[in-house]
Parts: C-alpha cells; sequence; structure tokens
C-alpha cells in the first residue's frame, strides 16, 4: 500500500476523533443562535458597455430600457430597443445577520438572455429584494469576471461591495430574556453534553434541551440587559459533540474517511489471495491472512489490511462486504 494512502488513513482518523482530545469544538462551531442568520437578497438589472457580447433583441432588455429611459425623462419613439452592448441580468446577494445601512456587500451578476458575456460591462442601480419583497440594498458597478472572460462562466460575475445596504436588520438580543441555541447537527448525547456544560459554566440550571437539537438558555440575573456579553460566554464554551458511528468511502479518488466507534463483529473474509478473520481465527496455509480479535474497530481493521498491502479499491469492496454481510456496525456512505 502507498504511502499516500497509510497517511490518508492516520488523518481520517485523528480528524473524525481517534484521539478523544482532538473532538473538543466551541459551541459557537457546532450550534447557531435562533434569529442569527443571513438573509438572501435578489434583483433584476441592465448591464450596459458589453462589446457586442450582449442580448440584442431580448424583450426583458427591450422593456427594461425603454422604462429607465422613461423614468430619466426621455421619451422613445419606438417601444423597443434593440442592441448587443446591453443585457438584462439576475442580480444576487446574502445580507449579513446584522447588517446596517451604508455597509456594502458583494453581489453577483447573471445573464438570463442571450448575451454571451457580461465582461467589461457596467450594472446599473437596481434594488436588492428580500423574501417578504422589501428593498434592502441597492447594487450598481462595474462586473469583475474571473479569466479572460470567454469561458462558460462569463454569463456570470461579481462586484466586490457592489451594493449598499438600505436599511438595517434590527435584533434586539441585548435584553432577551431567553435564547434559544440550534445544534448544527442534532445529536441527543451532545445536546445533553452541552446542556451540562452551559449549566456549569453559569453556575446554575439555566439551560435546558427541548429534543436532540434545539437548547433554550434562560438569561441568569447576571447577565440581564447583557445579552451580547452572555451570547459571547457561550459561544466560546468547549463541548465534544458525540458522532455516529459512520464510514465514508469515494470511489473514484480511493479516499476512505473513518470513525474510531465503527465497529465489527466476528466474521471471516476472502478477497482474492487475502484472508481475514475477525474473531476466533487462526492462522492457515493462505498466502496473505490477517487475525483480528472480534469487535475491532475499522481503525484496527484498516491498520491490519495496510500491512498486508491491501490497495485502496480493494479495501472499500472489503468494507462494503463486510456490511453486506451485517458485520459491520455504522453507517457506510459511498459518494
Amino acid at each position: 500500500m502507498s504511502r499516500f494512502f497509510q497517511i490518508l488513513v492516520i488523518v481520517a482518523l485523528f480528524i473524525l476523533g481517534y484521539y478523544e482530545g482532538a473532538n473538543a469544538a466551541r459551541l459557537k462551531d457546532i450550534a447557531s443562535i435562533r434569529g442569527v442568520r443571513e438573509n438572501q437578497l435578489i434583483g433584476y438589472g441592465i448591464v450596459v458597455g458589453l462589446k457586442g457580447t450582449g442580448d440584442g433583441k431580448n424583450e426583458f432588455m427591450s422593456k427594461s430600457v425603454v422604462r429607465m429611459f422613461d423614468k430619466l425623462g426621455m421619451k422613445l419613439d419606438s417601444p423597443e430597443f434593440s442592441s448587443k452592448n446591453v443585457a438584462a441580468v439576475i442580480i444576487t446577494g446574502t445580507m449579513p445577520a446584522f447588517g446596517k445601512a451604508g455597509n456594502p456587500i458583494d453581489i453577483t451578476v447573471s445573464a438570463i438572455g442571450d448575451a454571451s458575456s457580461l465582461a467589461g460591462g457596467t450594472l446599473l442601480q437596481a434594488p436588492l429584494r428580500a423574501a417578504n419583497e422589501q428593498v434592502y440594498a441597492v447594487a450598481q458597478g462595474s462586473i469583475v469576471i474571473g479569466g479572460d472572460g470567454k469561458d462558460q462562466h462569463g454569463t456570470s460575475g461579481r462586484i466586490p461591495n457592489g451594493a449598499i445596504i438600505e436599511r438595517d436588520m434590527t435584533a434586539d438580543f441585548a435584553t432577551r430574556k431567553m435564547y434559544r441555541l440550534t445544534l448544527i447537527n442534532p445529536d441527543f448525547t451532545t445536546a445533553a453534553r452541552t446542556v451540562l456544560t452551559i449549566n456549569k459554566e453559569l453556575g446554575g440550571h439555566y439551560a435546558s434541551a427541548k429534543d436532540a437539537g434545539t437548547i433554550d438558555i434562560i438569561t441568569p440575573f447576571a447577565y440581564e440587559n447583557r445579552g451580547v456579553e452572555l451570547l459571547a460566554t457561550i459561544e466560546s464554551i468547549d463541548i465534544n459533540p458525540d458522532m455516529k458511528a459512520r464510514v465514508v468511502v469515494n470511489e473514484k479518488t480511493g479516499t476512505i474517511v473513518i470513525g474510531d466507534k465503527v465497529k465489527i463483529s466476528k466474521v471471516a473474509i476472502s478477497h482474492g489471495a487475502l484472508s481475514v478473520k475477525v474473531g476466533d481465527g487462526k492462522k492457515g496455509g493462505e498466502e496473505k491472512v490477517a487475525v483480528l480479535e472480534s469487535g475491532v474497530s475499522v481503525g484496527e481493521l484498516v491498520q491490519a489490511l495496510n500491512k498486508l498491502g491491501v490497495s485502496p479499491k480493494d479495501l472499500i469492496t472489503i468494507l462494503q462486504s463486510i456490511k453486506s454481510a451485517g458485520a459491520l456496525h455504522g453507517e457506510l456512505e459511498v459518494l
């Protein structure tokens, strides 16, 4: 087996908690605070200044340009407008959780008509709305496209700081009497550990788990009207999140990520010239033999197969076969 694969297995075991100390994570990295979230924005606009790569005769662009000129005080004799230097686009952006009026945000501009490229174009002022159809930002600026702008992605570009927030996202966290945390990966054990750790940190029974992914926290008297300080204290707490026994394999790349909690029952495996026995096994006359005790982890199995020079492809096949036989206790996810 290649040195690369040996290193890959070791790294995978380490990442998934093969060493107990590696499991600790800040609460802010495994949970979110209810009400603290980003908001998606969307808008429609016109890009001008293109070098013959625009829409040409397009209904979206034509009506938009006529309406724009009308607002600017210029009446067009014809209700139709055609130009390869103009394109109709959809604008998307994300407003941060506590975005304030006057703060800039990045936006993405994507063609919706026949434009072949937006390179060199300038987006004209356009409002951006949230899901409630309220305008929260206004966008405008020169479009930046990676590369030479001639590839298939030339119809989409970005404008760094291309939109300005027009209204605040109001959320009063300082005076709340209760806060709710949501675990990113719901788990009863993790939720219980989190409650115990928070209560220990705050010195009282202030946190309680509603289910595997929801934790409510009552504001202690010492933190009354100091919600920001309370949340700062809570989110910096270290938690050891529990995890399901899982093996993830990628057949295309040969990558195998193994959780240390995955166990294997008594089983015998024959794969080509290779023989593997788990539990009550004795070495026989096979060319390559590995004998392991019952209840070993997948990590120990991989280490044994590693010594026998098993390839990543064969190892994936072996793991799938063990799972099919019902001897691998954990999830086996194949990408």
